[in-house]
């Protein structure tokens, strides 16, 4: 009989720093070719919303699964998520359903360990300032996980909502700092981080110092952008997936169609540097940009360790179909 994990016993299950490794090692194991991972199908359910499905397998780590996730940022208002999520696992030898859990937490972590994994291989050694465009959920995990990999002397934050900016760094503590503005947080900084929910660039590239390194979250669909053009086009550009690139981030196709760069302007997949097929930062005046998009492999190689982590300690509840 499948198991049951609730968003409690997922979050009960799963150690951030431990989380980064398995992301490191599905990104790697993606651009290595090693992954069954078609592109996900998404759809609008609403003028910003969409629904998506997300399936993948890793013969080599016995990973089977999906997640169905739908994004709905009217959600915010109604005090509900904007992103809701569930992952199923499958036993590979069988095709059974092994697992059914709560995925929000899941997309949360996950996007925060693989910017982490952008972090430990794109941003500078000497990287000490970091700033936070958004004062959300994923503003959150990325502080926590970031921290795991760099440590930071200064947090500068900024959010265009007064109320949420002031609660975040109040409950962060030290060395996190309200920031006057997104252009005041950014401006010689050397990680930043753009978690926003903007579907118009929350980001200028005149604020950006050579040598930072840019993560950025959102904006996930063709018609969406946060990120300056002229930004991603000075910067080296990485992303998760190449194809899903090229085909869902409006970060990338709309200055291509616009004529800024070509295909060619997307320098590695994150999992090819991991790899060392690709290489990472060339300089330590270049800045470097991490387009993040989500991975159906990476909330599966999390799901497989809550799941497992689970089951050791006897979480969760069994389920007859």
């Amino acid at each position: 009989m499948p198991l049951w994990l609730s968003e409690s016993d997922v979050r009960a299950s799963l150690a951030p720093g431990g989380l980064i490794d398995a992301v490191e090692g599905a990104l790697a194991a993606f651009s290595s070719g090693c992954v069954t991972h078609p592109l996900r199908t998404a759809f609008q359910i609403g003028e910003q919303s969409f629904f998506a499905i997300m399936p993948a397998f890793d013969g080599a780590q016995a990973i089977l699964g999906a997640k169905l996730v739908s994004v709905v940022p009217p959600n915010g208002a109604r005090g509900l998520p904007t992103h809701l999520a569930s992952i199923s696992l499958f036993d590979t030898a069988t095709g059974q359903l092994a697992a059914v859990m709560d995925g929000r937490y899941i997309t949360e972590v996950r996007t925060a360990a693989a910017s982490a994994v952008s972090v430990r291989r794109l941003a500078r050694p000497d990287a000490s300032v970091l700033a936070i465009l958004g004062s959300g959920v994923q503003a959150r995990s990325h502080l926590a996980a970031l921290s795991l990999v760099r440590e930071f002397s200064e947090v500068r934050a900024w959010s265009p909502t007064a109320d949420h900016l002031r609660r975040f760094v109040e409950e962060s503590g030290a060395p996190v700092r309200a920031a006057a503005s997104a252009a005041d947080a950014v401006r010689g900084a050397y990680v930043i981080v753009v978690a926003t929910s903007s579907v118009t660039p929350a980001i200028e590239d005149a604020w950006v110092s050579p040598g930072a390194h840019v993560v950025a979250i959102g904006a996930c669909r063709p018609t969406q952008q946060e990120i300056d053009p002229a930004l991603v086009a000075r910067s080296r550009l990485v992303v998760d997936s190449r194809e899903a690139a090229l085909a869902e981030s409006g970060d990338i196709v709309r200055p291509m169609r616009d004529g800024r760069f070509g295909a060619d302007h997307v320098a590695a997949e994150l999992g090819e540097i991991v790899c060392a097929s690709k290489p990472g930062r060339l300089d330590p005046g270049e800045v470097t940009l991490f387009k993040s998009l989500g991975l159906a492999i990476e909330d599966l190689v999390a799901a497989q360790l809550a799941f497992r982590r689970a089951k050791e300690a006897g979480r969760g509840i069994t389920v007859e179909l």
